[in-house]
């Protein structure tokens, strides 16, 4: 995964512009939740790898000022997050060491619900702009279009989603480099930090983990409990400010092809003979049992040249960077 190491590299954004807040806001249905929702709302979702709530982080993210933090931060080294948990679990610090070990960085994100597509957004595009891999980005626009045919077929209105869509296209396109429309990567961080373009790429992401949902909806609907689908996606993936589960983000995975890989870290002792640190991989998969997304199959990594990775703390997801 050649790619994820290349992103990992190059300090150029270790100086990162001001926080840009737009004056302009997106479409009512994008509208920021007041805050993220502290429980599960589908306790029938498959939540084998939410970790054990650390009750300083509950309590560090419930009293963060929203409007203060950037949608997307700066880099910074893993071992920030020592300092702040000194005086917490021995457990969360033991797990943060070794975090050390095998990441050197870490961007954190805003914690308003929408963090997770934050993250999958900036890490994704990142990757691109700094592998320069035009190939990737033909082929995910190619998905990209599929996605749109599909949310067409499921009878949504284009004028819903189609700025959205526009909006995503344009700055993945940009990410390539020798056009004058090429963005620096302070350039992309100034645009990852500006509200429009910010909430405009969620809800680019959110619709289209609804149309894959929606569309295999038998492959899904086993892991929903009682939950009907389209209600599902209608009141847990589409709106802003609706946290993500795993189940979000396999159907992500799924639908534009792009393997993500998630680090937890909570206060829970590991199990014996498991590793400390709680890793999960999610890789696209067209088959018909969920857990085979979790495949850690050496020729299936091989197939992709770039993974999403994520650092995923109790409520919250950041960016990761290998070492």
């Amino acid at each position: 995964m050649g790619g994820t190491s290349a992103a990992a590299s190059g300090g150029a954004d270790d100086e990162a512009p001001p926080l840009v807040e737009s004056a302009t806001s997106v479409a009512s249905s994008c509208d920021a939740s007041s805050g993220p929702s502290t429980s599960n709302p589908n306790p029938g979702l498959d939540s084998s790898f939410v970790p054990m709530m650390d009750d300083n982080y509950y309590d560090y993210m419930q009293g963060v000022e929203k409007p203060k933090v950037p949608y997307v931060g700066d880099k910074e080294p893993v071992s920030a997050l020592v300092a702040e948990y000194e005086t917490g679990s021995p457990i969360i610090q033991e797990k943060i060491k070794l975090l050390g070990e095998k990441y050197a960085a870490l961007r954190r994100t805003r914690g308003d619900g929408n963090c997770f597509y934050r993250c999958f957004m900036f890490s994704y595009l990142e990757q691109i702009l700094v592998t320069q891999n035009k190939a990737e980005v033909e082929r995910v626009l190619v998905t990209i279009e599929q996605c749109k045919e599909n949310l067409q077929s499921l009878g949504y209105a284009e004028f819903t989603y189609e700025d959205f869509f526009a909006l995503f296209t344009d700055v993945l396109e940009s990410c390539l480099q020798g056009t004058e429309d090429s963005l620096s990567l302070n350039e992309l961080l100034v645009k990852a930090r500006d509200q429009m373009i910010s909430d405009c790429a969620v809800m680019f992401f959110r619709f289209i983990t609804s149309a894959e949902m929606q569309t295999r909806a038998e492959f899904y609907q086993p892991f929903l409990s009682d939950n009907i689908m389209v209600q599902f996606c209608k009141t847990s993936v589409e709106p802003m400010g609706e946290e993500s589960d795993n189940i979000h983000m396999i159907a992500l995975s799924n639908a534009l092809g792009v393997p993500i890989r998630v680090i937890c870290i909570d206060s829970k002792a590991p199990e014996p003979g498991k590793p400390p640190l709680n890793d999960h991989e999610f890789y696209p998969s067209c088959d018909n049992n969920l857990q085979n997304n979790g495949s850690t199959d050496l020729s299936k990594k091989e197939n992709y040249d770039l993974i999403v990775t994520l650092l995923y703390r109790p409520g919250h997801y950041d960016i990761l960077y290998p070492i």
